[in-house]
């Protein structure tokens, strides 16, 4: 969702006039924060999931599956309860990008005891109950992580005009989706716009187009047409050969993820993790991989992350390198959207030669930093994060008291969409440091989606208990960021990771200690070479006492969590955008042309909601239905 505030949000030509500001109180409201909590200690180590819902309606006489642009509608009668009272309330409920998308999370947050690991699942199951309750006939919720007809002919509920032309639309001009399909939030209906002022031009989604027996080179108009000769399709500029192409915030931002987040119980410890999740991030993409289908097509990639870094990616040419700087301060080799650039641990196990990635950092913020008393790797963080611009500016929001608010400050930093991020607490607030795990494409089932965040739970306590060192270099991370995209990419590739998590810092031979390991030898093991990330957690769980029915009825929900995601490692079980792959090239109606027709995404939906509903057993993709289904 991202920092939200009510007011007039001003368009890029007035707003670029006040970045400088932005940025500058920004950095103070930052260290105003900074120097009430940096000595904060003994916060509970607290933790909660954060799931994004697609809103989907079925029109069984057309045979038809759409979104519904209903979340203004839904979201306040979710939030009923919140307002009645916040106290008591279950579940919260919040705006996400898209008029069919909503956001929901726990009530409050969790505390990482054993017994407390069961209500995690109850939770999400109850957040649909809450949202199934309320929505119309033949309407549902999915946790699914991208539409895939977004763009595509009559592809939402209501239709797109048919007035409409491409590119005609204030926010998003775009050739295939309209401004209807943002949430009326100004903060998203700005962001796209902004995006593209600062860009100069639309944004420019590639995303390399799966290879069928039949498959021809892709078109660029609303509806596919079959008839059209590949010489007569003229692409649009920006768009790549054999490439899916998508030119729109919305594309990106309107698919849907598991986030979780940690409360950590100082700021030395909340640095520490957020290093150590950092690294596992391309290997939680992998396996949660469930996105290959985008407008229409078959992707040749299974995972939302790089088509949302596209869509927000508001560099200039200057900035991208392509022109020699001259209006502009950096050049930046990252979208906003993308792998963290930069360690930030200030403990001996992190080496400087670990941050070997060109990270650019605003020197005066840096200096700045450093002279209230910031040591190096925090500063440059920091420095990095400010080197951007503010998107969003709200008229009655710019002239504000920095030592109580975090506005400015939260401006910048919550359009920092990285694979971690670092939450310094709000001002004045009971919250303490924080560290978000965000890479994670979303999974069909609670079941799923609670397996993996319980997973992180388990990790966060393993790595603070054993001191686990999992450092790499972060051109590893990249590296193995980008082999988390690839087709099948939890069974096909081999990422970096360490071998000894448990180095001896006095022996150099084990300084780095290097593997490319598959995920199934990072997750599992493997005899004589590393012991595993379930085998830890279950020597974990080992040693917690079992004092009563509800901890041995969490420690065995647990250990059917860790079963899922060791056989989703092995290969045992199948990715979601395995199924969905399998799903579409099963289908009588698909052309082995990688082209996905309306009814082909009719039938994968009402599938999925059946699956969702318990009604069909899919061992290639989950434990047995016995195990799992508990709606």
């Amino acid at each position: 969702m991202g920092f939200l505030a009510e007011g007039k949000a001003l368009e890029w030509s007035e707003a670029k006039k006040l970045a400088q500001f932005i940025r500058n109180n920004g950095i103070e409201q930052f260290l105003s924060v900074f120097n009430a909590a940096r000595e904060r200690n003994g916060d509970v180590p607290l933790w909660g999931d954060e799931l994004e819902y697609l809103v989907i309606k079925f029109d069984p006489e057309k045979r038809t599956a759409t979104i519904s642009l209903r979340a203004h509608e839904i979201l306040p009668i979710l939030q009923e309860e919140e307002k009645e009272d916040a106290a008591t309330a279950e579940t919260l409920w919040r705006p996400e990008y898209g008029s069919f998308m909503l956001e929901a999370t726990p009530g409050k947050p969790y505390t990482m005891d054993l017994e407390a690991l069961l209500g995690v699942e109850k939770n999400m199951i109850l957040r649909r109950l809450k949202a199934q309750k309320i929505l119309q006939e033949n309407e549902f919720i999915f946790l699914l992580t991208s539409f895939p007809m977004l763009g595509v002919g009559s592809y939402s509920t209501p239709a797109p005009d048919a007035s409409w032309k491409p590119g005609s639309d204030f926010y998003t001009r775009s050739l295939f989706i309209q401004d209807q399909i943002i949430n009326h939030h100004p903060r998203f209906r700005f962001l796209s716009a902004n995006i593209r002022e600062r860009r100069g031009k639309t944004v420019d989604i590639n995303i390399p187009l799966f290879h069928d027996h039949n498959t021809r080179a892709p078109q660029y108009g609303p509806v596919h047409d079959p008839t059209a000769s590949d010489e007569s399709i003229v692409p649009p500029p920006g768009a790549l050969p054999d490439s899916i192409y998508m030119d729109a915030m919305g594309f990106g931002m309107g698919c849907s993820c598991l986030q979780t987040t940690f409360q950590a119980k100082d700021i030395t410890e909340a640095r520490k993790l957020y290093d150590q999740f950092g690294v596992l991030t391309p290997i939680f993409l992998a396996l949660t991989a469930s996105a290959p289908i985008f407008r229409g097509y078959l992707a040749d990639t299974d995972v939302r992350w790089n088509v949302i870094s596209s869509s927000v990616d508001d560099r200039t040419e200057e900035e991208r390198g392509l022109k020699p700087l001259s209006s502009d301060r950096f050049v930046i080799n990252k979208s906003r959207y993308a792998s963290f650039s930069l360690y930030i641990s200030d403990l001996p196990a992190l080496k400087d030669e670990f941050n070997d990635l060109n990270a650019p950092f605003d020197p005066k913020v840096f200096q700045h930093l450093l002279s209230k008393g910031l040591d190096e790797r925090l500063a440059k963080h920091f420095a990095h994060l400010f080197i951007r611009d503010p998107l969003v500016i709200y008229d009655n929001r710019i002239e504000i008291d920095n030592s109580v608010n975090s506005d400015h400050f939260e401006n910048i930093q919550s359009t920092n969409w990285q694979t971690v991020r670092f939450k310094p607490p709000p001002p004045n607030s009971n919250i303490g440091w924080r560290v978000e795990f965000r890479s994670m494409d979303i999974q069909l089932t609670e079941f799923e989606n609670a397996a993996f965040a319980v997973f992180l739970v388990l990790l966060n306590r393993i790595i603070l208990k054993d001191n686990l060192n999992l450092y790499i270099p972060l051109s590893k991370v990249d590296d193995n960021m980008d082999k988390a995209h690839h087709r099948d990419a939890v069974l096909n590739e081999r990422f970096w990771f360490r071998s000894n998590l448990h180095p001896d810092p006095e022996s150099p031979q084990d300084d780095r200690p290097l593997e490319l390991m598959t995920v199934n030898e990072i997750i599992n093991g493997k005899e004589g070479l590393f012991e595993g990330l379930i085998p830890l957690c279950k020597k974990y769980l080992d040693e917690q006492p079992i004092e009563n029915a509800v901890a041995q009825e969490a420690r065995n929900r647990v250990d059917q969590y860790l079963l899922l995601i060791s056989k989703r490692a092995s290969g045992e079980l199948i990715t979601a955008a395995r199924w969905i792959r399998n799903f579409v090239d099963k289908h009588p109606a698909y052309k082995h042309d990688s082209v996905v027709s309306h009814e082909v995404n009719f039938d994968l939906l009402q599938s999925i909601h059946q699956i969702i509903q318990g009604e069909v057993d899919v061992p290639e993709l989950l434990l047995d239905r016995s195990v799992w289904f508990q709606h």
